[in-house]
């Protein structure tokens, strides 16, 4: 399983012994790795009062800082035939091997081995795959679920300009001016725009931009409401099968890039976007042959007209607080009347 880095949400990850018994699934936030004691003691094949005693004498003996180690998290239990919520004590990694260490368990050494390995990439690459269990058929969902968020990462801007970027810096004529790269980045990715819903990107933002709409007609951001940079990205207007499509596409091109650059072949610039052509009408895509009709300046000027327009009409739209305050004053107005 594969499990991103996003604190302060965090995440799950599973740790399994070697000989397959114990499975405990573990909490991963803010850098560190958290269990419960009903967790700790699955671990370490003890019983909670074992553990519980464990740590306090770890506490009392000033080994770990005990503020420092806990946190509540709150949990729901089944109950009998209710579900309850509680807020639950867990114990960071510190408290987790200080514990380890006085059962002295092989459970306990394959842990620590464990969770050496899996935090250090945690901490150094964002994300830990558990292979094997990915490779099980009654698991294809959560691979498809992978596939798609990395497809969705490749694609973003950032990503995308790097690697095109680096694929084209293997042309003998390669132009490393900002400009040149710019200009060549830009007809990459609005012949992937034109293949995925028929619209430049400059196109799609001055379409679909819209300060009357909810969000501005975006349908992704990462705020509560889109920022000015925000929408004047084209890909945060996509529906979720163009997005879903633009990604597939731009993923398999970046493939299928990558591999012509491996053969060692002497290319050009122009020979790359003719590669770019042949790549998308195999594909039985539609080929972007002219510019767009919108320039890349309309559309700034655009979005940015819509989104003053946007911004004044959440400023002025009046808060939940003031919603319930007004509603306040209008029950005491009728009463006294």
């Amino acid at each position: 399983m594969s499990t991103e880095l996003t604190p302060p949400q965090g995440q799950f990850i599973l740790f399994q012994s070697a000989e397959g018994h114990t499975q405990v699934e573990c909490r991963f936030e803010a850098d560190n790795l958290w269990l419960n004691q009903n967790q700790i003691a699955e671990l370490y094949q003890k019983t909670v009062p074992t553990i519980n005693e464990h740590l306090s004498n770890i506490y009392k003996e000033g080994e770990i800082e005990q503020n420092a180690t806990i946190r509540n998290y709150r949990i729901v239990r089944q109950e009998g035939s209710r579900q309850v919520s509680r807020d639950v004590a867990h114990y960071n990694l510190d408290a987790i091997l200080a514990v380890g260490y006085r059962v002295r368990s092989k459970q306990g050494t394959q842990f620590r081995q464990w969770a050496t390995n899996t935090l250090k990439t945690y901490l150094t690459k964002g994300f830990v795959m558990d292979d094997e269990r990915l490779k099980e058929p009654e698991n294809s969902q959560y691979f498809d679920e992978l596939l798609n968020r990395i497809r969705d990462i490749r694609s973003s801007e950032k990503l995308f300009w790097q690697k095109v970027c680096d694929i084209y810096a293997t042309s003998i004529d390669y132009d490393g001016s900002a400009q040149t790269s710019m200009q060549f980045f830009a007809k990459v990715q609005n012949k992937m725009h034109w293949a995925a819903h028929g619209h430049t990107a400059a196109e799609l933002v001055f379409k679909r931009a819209d300060g009357d709409k909810p969000h501005m007609g975006l349908t992704s951001y990462k705020g509560i409401e889109p920022t000015r940079k925000e929408v004047i990205t084209a890909k945060n207007y996509l529906s979720e099968q163009e997005l879903d499509t633009l990604n597939r596409l731009v993923t398999s091109y970046l493939e299928f890039a990558e591999l012509q650059a491996r053969q060692g072949k002497l290319m050009r610039m122009i020979d790359w976007a003719t590669k770019l052509d042949d790549f998308l009408k195999l594909s039985d895509f539609d080929i972007l042959t002219h510019s767009g009709k919108i320039s890349s300046e309309q559309m700034k000027q655009k979005a940015k007209v819509e989104y003053d327009k946007f911004r004044r009409v959440i400023d002025a739209s009046p808060t939940q607080i003031d919603k319930d305050l007004a509603q306040a004053i209008n029950s005491l107005e009728r009463k006294k009347d």
